[in-house]
């Protein structure tokens, strides 16, 4: 009797173990197996442009003196680590909505945008797809053609349908403008348009401002809901109110506005998962409406929001001392990239390429669009040690003074014989 007992335990514990056995292996992420691939590379001469993260001159992450400070400030602040209110740290909300709507404005000063702290970025975009979903009545969104891949998985998890339209011209390596008017047109009224607020990923490429308006006109003519990805503010260009203008222009036109930020970038939080949602409301009354509808979608997917990044940044941002060394820090992050992207192609012009690599230098933010094909990429990981993206996408500040000769020359060697980019 023993024994059978033991047997049909033994048979059902082997049944339980084999209920995922038709699993498939899911696929390596991309961007992270890169950055494997170069970490178990023994080679002196590596170079790593795949990771989207800032770098110093010597291949170092920097940790800003301002987060340094406001570290400090926060150890003698703050006596403990009890848990935030389901939206997150109230003084990280408020100031980082003034940092991205502007602190005079009037929406701002009258408490009409709501706001959820979220897990960075993509936290920010799912609570947002959350939000489209249940509360929109169409359940599609219109990203970019060519966008962080991450968007997809995001949007079409959270349940919603995903469509695209141009933007991205592989001929000029810039902004499709034309078409990207047309496909906006075409696109029916009222639908949900996602937009990078500066500093594309992968592409660097952005509308300049008078561009931007005509988007803003066509998506205000046609009731359509704007979703804005911010997460450059201040790198892009070193300035953070310069960065903010698609975001603004879209909300002083009427134009509803859901934002996601993060401050992974601009802050170098990577690994703290700072970020928040917010939505552009009509009045106060209605921003409190849609707040505790925020909560109620937060509560399940996160439950409450870590608190160290919200502390450095909301100290970061509220304390003027700290905030002015904060934007002299940007500045001149966004000063080092600018200058590896003229240090990449002044060296490829002095091999005498064959081909025109200005659009490097036109394009913005942390990365770069270099045109590579597939196979160039493949060889300039395998002969040369350099790790980028198989689309040709490389991240600007894994360039440094000690490897851009080696890396352009690597370019130039993959390329030379190509017909073009």
């Amino acid at each position: 009797m023993l024994s059978t007992l033991t047997k049909t335990k033994f048979g059902s514990a082997l049944r339980s173990f084999s209920v995922w056995s038709r699993v498939p292996l899911g696929p390596p992420d991309p961007i992270m197996g890169l950055n494997e691939a170069f970490k178990k590379d023994n080679d002196p001469r590596k170079v790593n442009l795949g990771v989207g993260a800032y770098r110093d001159d010597n291949g170092k992450p920097v940790i800003l003196e301002c987060v340094q400070k406001s570290m400090q400030l926060m150890e003698r602040e703050y006596a403990d680590f009890d848990y935030l209110p389901v939206d997150g740290h109230p003084e990280f909300i408020e100031e980082s909505i003034k940092l991205a709507y502007g602190h005079e404005h009037k929406l701002v000063q009258s408490h009409a945008i709501a706001g959820c702290q979220a897990l960075s970025g993509t936290g920010s975009l799912r609570l947002c797809a959350a939000f489209l979903r249940r509360f929109y009545h169409s359940k599609e969104i219109y990203l970019p053609d060519i966008t962080w891949p991450n968007h997809r998985n995001v949007f079409r998890d959270s349940g919603l349908e995903l469509k695209s339209y141009k933007y991205y011209q592989p001929k000029t390596k810039g902004l499709d403008y034309d078409t990207l008017l047309f496909d906006l047109r075409r696109i029916p009224n009222g639908s949900v348009v996602l937009f990078h607020a500066s500093a594309h990923n992968p592409t660097g490429v952005d509308p300049k401002p008078e561009q931007w308006d005509k988007i803003r006109d066509v998506l205000k003519e046609k009731n359509m809901i704007s979703v804005f990805d911010m997460a450059y503010q201040g790198y892009t260009s070193g300035d953070p109110e310069r960065d903010a203008y698609s975001v603004r222009s879209f909300v002083d036109a009427g134009i509803p506005v859901l934002l996601a930020q993060s401050f992974a970038k601009n802050m170098g939080l990577y690994g703290l998962r700072v970020g928040l949602f917010s939505v552009v409301c009509e009045n106060q009354s209605e921003a409190q409406a849609v707040q505790s509808q925020l909560k109620q979608l937060a509560r399940p997917l996160w439950s409450n929001p870590p608190i160290i990044g919200a502390r450095i940044v909301s100290g970061v941002l509220k304390n003027q001392e700290l905030y002015t060394l904060w934007l002299n820090e940007i500045k001149k992050m966004a000063t080092r990239s600018n200058s590896m992207r003229k240090a990449m192609v002044d060296n490829l012009k002095a091999l005498n390429s064959p081909h025109i690599w200005d659009h490097i230098t036109e394009q913005v933010g942390m990365f770069a669009y270099t045109g590579l094909s597939v196979d160039t990429t493949r060889r300039l990981r395998t002969d040369f040690h350099i790790y980028l993206t198989h689309d040709g996408r490389i991240s600007v500040p894994g360039l440094n003074t000690k490897n851009v000769e080696y890396v352009a020359k690597a370019f130039h060697e993959v390329t030379k014989n190509e017909p073009s980019l």
